[in-house]
């Protein structure tokens, strides 16, 4: 299944307290399940305001959907091409 990754300006996504964490991604989870097993939210990565979550999914409009349902920007979603892993090459 092809993989994205989904860059989300939320200002302030450093700041987040261990239960605004747990709250969205139980609401996220919540929302994958009844869109069904065609997207699959694998990790996300919290900058200072920004979120950077990879996700495996048939295309893009299921991302957006679980974006709009989930009330979260989805400001730039971008296909996985080929990954770079420094182990293979040393």
């Amino acid at each position: 299944m092809p993989e994205f990754v989904i860059e989300r300006e939320i200002p302030g996504a450093g700041r987040m307290t261990e239960a605004e964490v747990r709250e969205n991604s139980l609401r996220s989870l919540e929302i994958l399940r009844s869109l069904g097993h065609e997207i699959q939210w694998i990790h996300s990565y919290v900058t200072d305001d920004r979120i950077y979550c990879i996700y495996l999914a048939p295309d893009e409009s299921l991302i957006r959907e679980h974006a709009r349902l989930l009330g979260v920007p989805a400001n730039r979603i971008s296909a996985v091409r080929r990954l770079m892993d420094p182990k293979k090459y040393a």
